[in-house]
């Protein structure tokens, strides 16, 4: 009998175990997050200044939920760094399922949102509350990446509770493997919604 597992309750244990995924060790499988990253132009500095003054004006009336995440956060970030255009387009809540070759088990779930080029999952996003570990989101996303039905690409990934980020990569030939970004705040005094735009400028140089 086939059982049913949401994928905000799996672990990285889990899918170590029931999909061989390994965390690579090398710092040269995910460079797209610290290398020759894009300059960030002083109107933009303005725009992400702005994000920043309104998600902490914000959270001083919890709760501060997904939805507003999304809107006050990552909508204005994609739209910065031109997911919004060709040759992207963006789905919100993409239901999937994926399981093990044995099939005894179903993870299902529902991607925040998935940027998409042609037939391929380029980017899955993951938007938690404000008070939410990202720790906790990290498996939810790998499993939303696993599910992608291509093979001969990398995913890549955004965790996020508004405050934090942390980018990842994924890739799936022969055994999947993946890698995190350092963790990105925008509560520190150098706003490091700068870098995050960065490495997604990039991202979308890097698979358009």
């Amino acid at each position: 009998m086939v059982q049913f597992i949401q994928a905000q309750n799996v672990g990285l244990a889990y899918l170590e175990e029931r999909f061989g995924l390994q965390l690579a060790q090398e710092e040269a499988f995910f460079i797209e997050w610290f290398e020759n990253l894009p300059e960030i132009t002083d109107l933009e500095k303005q725009d992400l200044d702005r994000v920043k003054l309104h998600f902490l004006r914000l959270v001083k009336r919890p709760p501060l939920s997904e939805e507003t995440v999304k809107l006050v956060v990552l909508s204005p970030l994609l739209n910065l760094a031109g997911f919004y255009d060709e040759p992207f387009y963006i789905r919100g809540e993409q239901s999937i399922e994926i399981s093990a070759e044995d099939e005894e088990e179903v993870i299902r779930g529902r991607i925040d949102i998935l940027v998409i080029q042609e037939k391929f999952w380029l980017l899955v996003i993951e938007s938690k509350r404000s008070s939410f570990s990202l720790l906790e989101a990290i498996p939810q996303a790998l499993v939303y990446m696993l599910a992608d039905p291509s093979q001969d690409k990398p995913n890549f990934g955004l965790v996020t509770n508004g405050s934090d980020f942390i980018f990842l990569k994924l890739t799936k030939q022969n055994q999947p493997r993946y890698a995190m970004s350092d963790q990105f705040t925008l509560l520190n005094r150098k706003n490091e919604l700068y870098q995050v735009l960065g490495v997604l400028k990039n991202l979308s140089q890097v698979l358009s």
